[in-house]
């Protein structure tokens, strides 16, 4: 029973999500790191702390359309017709876990006072869970 539950888990699309999640990951916080310390110097702490995740989240969903559109899901869009139904709909559901993850940030970060990265690492744990629910199930469903 355990070795059929671990062969539908371990499978090369599981696999090759979580390799490409785990590099989105690196590109949400390394671009997160980047922009908040440039920003601090313009702009409050409050604000820093939103703009930054703003520009991580851009540089993060483009990283993981085109690395869950070719390697991990392998999507086929035929014209550009289903090319942006899909975009759109990949789009759509990384707002909704940026709206879980801006509200998060806003609480613990802004309202609590932890620190601002330690609460970014921190998030991306429940999103990689969402974002790979939506694209499996009404994404890049087949």
């Amino acid at each position: 029973m355990i070795e059929k539950i671990m062969t539908k888990l371990l499978n090369r699309e599981t696999i090759s999500y979580l390799f490409f999640g785990v590099l989105a990951t690196v590109v949400s916080i390394g671009s997160y790191y980047i922009s908040s310390r440039i920003l601090i110097n313009f702009i409050g702490y409050d604000e820093t702390v939103m703009c930054s995740n703003v520009v991580s989240w851009v540089c993060a969903v483009a990283f993981a359309y085109v690395t869950n559109k070719i390697w991990v899901f392998q999507s086929k869009t035929k014209g550009l017709k289903d090319l942006l139904r899909e975009m759109s709909a990949f789009v759509g559901a990384r707002l909704f876990s940026f709206g879980f993850e801006m509200a998060w940030m806003y609480i613990t970060a802004i309202l609590i006072g932890i620190n601002d990265t330690l609460c970014k690492i921190l998030a991306q744990f429940a999103i990689v869970v969402m974002n790979y629910v939506f694209s499996k199930l009404f994404i890049f469903k087949k």
